[in-house]
């Protein structure tokens, strides 16, 4: 629910430390006039309560980065499993610089490809102040597997975005996605997601509606439709420590999650520590160290499944 790239069976890996850096967000910052300030994205709803979940890692990976200029960053990452096979990625970065030597965000071009031939490429390009289109292409070995086109346009309270996946005349099937969100007052945020699928055989479409409420140090975030149900609270009750609570619900499964994480930061030691429990008897967590004074930082992570007795060790390094 509000994945286009989940719908078309081609989501993206997590890895604990990915070198692919997700397309920059347009940061408003509060507005001084008294008007209400823009919401953001329909797919950021749940990220303050996301961020705060370990991602997931197992095996040994190792990423080296490298900045080749103000404008163009690149990315090694080699990865030894015992469960997946191991493989090697490769990432580039490119940015617009402006004259002051800072990124403008616009246009963004990210690519990165895998040993078995994998491709996954995102162009971003802000055409006004207010409007930009992105496009994301993904391959597995040789064949195409997604081709995604996003137009979204940011007014002062509202955004309002369409997306267009996997579009093939021959078979007829597309996949189109509406989003709009409004600011309602300075904390309450309401809107709704569309998504509509044509095939050859089959037609159909999903509602969703969607609430955000933000208090001075929560977010309280409900998505509730057809297609099941998700609802995200994040509390950050100091400078160092931050607790997210999940549930999520899906009709198409008949199966319902509800998931606990924390995170804790410890600035004087360059530690920062999350942790996670859900209910299918998963615990796990991920700790982060950044090995001063070298441009280093270590990942050690674990996760055990009491249901079905499974333990997942990962230690990661990456340099640059």
């Amino acid at each position: 629910m509000g994945s286009v790239l989940a719908l078309s069976g081609a989501g993206r890996q997590n890895w604990p430390f990915s070198s692919e850096t997700p397309p920059p967000q347009w940061d408003t910052p509060p507005r001084r006039d008294g008007r209400l300030p823009n919401p953001g994205s329909f797919h950021a709803l749940h990220r303050s309560c996301k961020d705060v979940f370990p991602q997931q890692i197992e095996g040994v990976k190792m990423t080296v980065n490298k900045t080749l200029s103000s404008f163009f960053k690149a990315s090694h990452t080699l990865h030894l499993s015992a469960v997946s096979p191991s493989q090697y990625r490769f990432h580039v970065e490119h940015r617009h610089v402006d004259s002051h030597g800072k990124d403008s965000d616009s246009p963004v071009l990210i690519g990165e490809m895998d040993s078995s031939g994998s491709l996954n490429a995102h162009s971003l390009l802000h055409l006004s102040e207010r409007v930009r289109a992105k496009a994301v292409f993904q391959t597995q070995q040789a064949q195409f597997v997604t081709w995604q086109f996003e137009a979204e346009y940011r007014g002062s309270d509202f955004t309002a975005a369409v997306t267009m996946a996997n579009p093939d005349i021959l078979r007829e099937s597309v996949i189109l996605v509406a989003h709009v969100l409004q600011s309602v007052c300075s904390g309450l945020v309401l809107g709704g997601e569309l998504v509509y699928h044509r095939g050859r055989h089959d037609e159909g479409g999903i509602l969703t509606l969607a609430g955000q409420y933000t208090g001075p140090n929560w977010v309280a975030t409900l998505n509730a439709g057809k297609g099941g149900a998700h609802a995200s609270y994040y509390h950050r009750a100091n400078k160092q420590i931050q607790v997210g609570v999940e549930f999520e619900a899906s009709t198409r499964t008949q199966e319902t999650t509800a998931s606990f994480g924390y995170q804790m930061e410890l600035p004087e030691a360059n530690m920062v520590f999350r942790g996670m429990l859900n209910s299918r008897c998963i615990i796990g967590g991920v700790l982060e160290k950044r090995l001063s004074p070298l441009p280093a930082t270590l990942l050690m992570g674990a996760f055990v499944n009491h249901r079905g007795d499974k333990l997942q060790v990962g230690l990661g390094v990456s340099v640059g």
